[in-house]
């Protein structure tokens, strides 16, 4: 069991060797993404219904723990807003004590997830189910942020969608324009600063000039120390939980929640990361990793911890390759809460506010929302009723949903599929057997040809992804011959744009070949031309063969 995949990716690249060059570049990411880490640790910590400190504490430990055991070189880890609508739940029903023993139990849940190398079968979660929460989550985390956003006198908010928006209509003539000023110049900065430069975040300036305004003319504001007083520059000694039956039995489900969460949370920042970087996590040794992050977490009295997309993605911007950035964060973080506590407490909740509402919608991609729901009928099927299952009643029976739908999904349009031809009218049929340097004799040289036979869906696109990927060759150019894929999903349709797009950035360009009608039907609504060049979708295997002479005639020439 304990082979290359449970083994973290800090000790392989510390046998391999780590330039100081490389050191230092992670060094400056990790200082960049400690700052960039600090708001938003805060402000979900808020959000979440939970005192500041514990979020400060869980990006400390937790994110320490996932940078050293992480199965990803560049992972981030620590809270995120995808925990904020769980987190609330069980703090308005079972109490700080229920949350610290829930994370507790999900961080041996994941562990159990990685050892059963669970790891090797999320990732097979269809698109417009992420897609689908994703999107619900953002909207609940926006509708939790209107309170503060308008400085709304409100003593506490209900969990529910609908009756937040209820309290909100009773209170809506309680309004702080102040706050609301306050909130709209965090999200202006948020959204804008990078135009004046991209070596500052905009949230740190935001809460910058909201503090010294707020504190300087002494506007009626809420901050977080009349909030909640003053923040804890301290972590305490870690304490075990007391846990019995009936404990586990009353948070078994808040419990599985946080862990199928934070593994999906965690696998999916893991795949972009590869993206990004062109590299290949080991997703059973991260699930161990999220789960001891989040034992570790319960344990110094934090809350549930994840990797983290958007840090993770401004660690590598900022050169990030090794863990050595995570492991810095945490280091600034801690450095941060030791010595500017005092001054933390002075940031006003609605400029909080702002950067949530600002987080909110980049995690909510309303492009991709709104393009999918260009895409067939059945992933729009499992994208709306993830999405709105989400909203208005349970995030894990959205998923549970999503899951049996796209099940029986994929049955139906694999019995779709199966169908009887008669082999003497079917032309195409007789040279099954044919290989390519006998239909094709003269393929001309650093052009690779892949055929996939069968439908590209959810459950089948990493494994293209990953066969493509294992080729060890660079070609120039790449013909993906189509004519054997009866029909491609949402899910499908993203593996093969994410792979163009890394492919391409790679000096490799790509040909589709033989697609059927639907698939390019397909292919156009979801923007495929905005990647892939018109001429590079080829009728047929000598057409797109003829198309990749031309793209090389130029290179020949010189």
């Amino acid at each position: 069991m304990w082979n290359d995949q449970f083994k973290p990716k800090l000790i392989t690249l510390i046998k391999t060797g780590i330039s100081r060059k490389q050191v230092t570049k992670d060094i400056l990411a990790g200082i960049i993404v400690g700052i960039v880490a600090l708001p938003l640790a805060i402000a979900f910590a808020i959000a979440s219904g939970v005192s500041p400190e514990k979020g400060l504490i869980t990006a400390v430990i937790a994110g320490l723990v996932i940078s050293v055991l992480s199965g990803s070189r560049v992972q981030i880890g620590g809270p995120t807003g995808a925990f904020i609508v769980i987190v609330y739940g069980i703090v308005q029903e079972h109490g700080i004590g229920g949350l610290t023993i829930a994370t507790f139990l999900a961080g041996f849940l994941m562990i159990g997830m990685g050892l059963a190398r669970f790891g090797n079968y999320l990732k097979f979660i269809p698109y417009p189910l992420i897609v689908g929460f994703t999107s619900g989550i953002a909207l609940i985390i926006f509708s939790s942020q209107i309170k503060d956003l308008f400085g709304m006198p409100i003593e506490s908010l209900p969990a529910d969608f609908i009756d937040k928006w209820e309290v909100y209509g009773n209170n809506f003539t309680n309004l702080n324009w102040i706050a609301f000023l306050i909130a709209m110049l965090t999200i202006l900065t948020a959204l804008n600063f990078h135009r004046v430069t991209k070596k500052i975040p905009g949230s740190i300036v935001a809460i910058f000039l909201s503090t010294i305004i707020v504190y300087w003319f002494k506007l009626p504001v809420e901050t977080i120390e009349t909030k909640f007083g003053e923040i804890s520059g301290k972590i305490s000694l870690p304490n075990l939980p007391n846990i019995d039956y009936t404990t586990i039995k009353a948070l078994i489900k808040p419990a599985i929640a946080i862990a199928l969460l934070g593994s999906i949370e965690s696998l999916l920042s893991a795949v972009v990361a590869d993206g990004m970087i062109g590299g290949r996590h080991r997703s059973n040794m991260e699930l161990v990793a999220q789960g001891t992050a989040n034992i570790f977490s319960g344990l110094f009295g934090g809350i549930p911890a994840t990797g983290a997309i958007a840090r993770t993605a401004t660690n590598i911007k900022n050169g990030g390759r090794t863990p050595i950035a995570g492991i810095v964060h945490a280091i600034v973080l801690l450095t941060i809460m030791l010595l500017l506590a005092p001054v933390a407490k002075l940031i006003p909740l609605s400029c909080l506010a702002g950067i949530l509402i600002v987080v909110a919608w980049h995690m909510g991609e309303w492009h991709v929302f709104f393009s999918m729901m260009k895409s067939n009928r059945m992933d729009i099927i499992i994208l709306l009723c993830t999405f709105f299952l989400t909203v208005f009643f349970d995030l894990i029976l959205a998923i549970e949903i999503g899951m049996i739908l796209s099940s029986f999904i994929f049955m139906k349009r694999m019995s779709e599929v199966t169908s009887i031809k008669n082999t003497r009218t079917n032309n195409s049929l007789q040279n099954d057997d044919t290989l390519f340097e006998e239909e094709l004799p003269e393929i001309p040289k650093g052009v690779l040809l892949y055929e996939i036979n069968g439908p590209l869906f959810f459950g089948a696109s990493q494994k293209f992804q990953e066969v493509i990927f294992d080729t060890n060759q660079q070609p120039k150019i790449l013909i993906l011959r189509m004519r054997w894929v009866p029909f491609i999903d949402a899910t499908g349709i993203n593996r093969l744009k994410e792979m163009s797009r890394l492919l391409q950035s790679k000096g490799t360009d790509i040909i589709i070949s033989g697609a059927n009608r639907e698939i390019k039907s397909e292919l156009l609504k979801a923007g495929i031309y905005t990647i892939l060049d018109k001429h590079n979708i080829q009728t047929d295997i000598h057409n797109a063969v003829l198309r990749a002479k031309q793209i090389l005639e130029p290179a020949i020439r010189k």
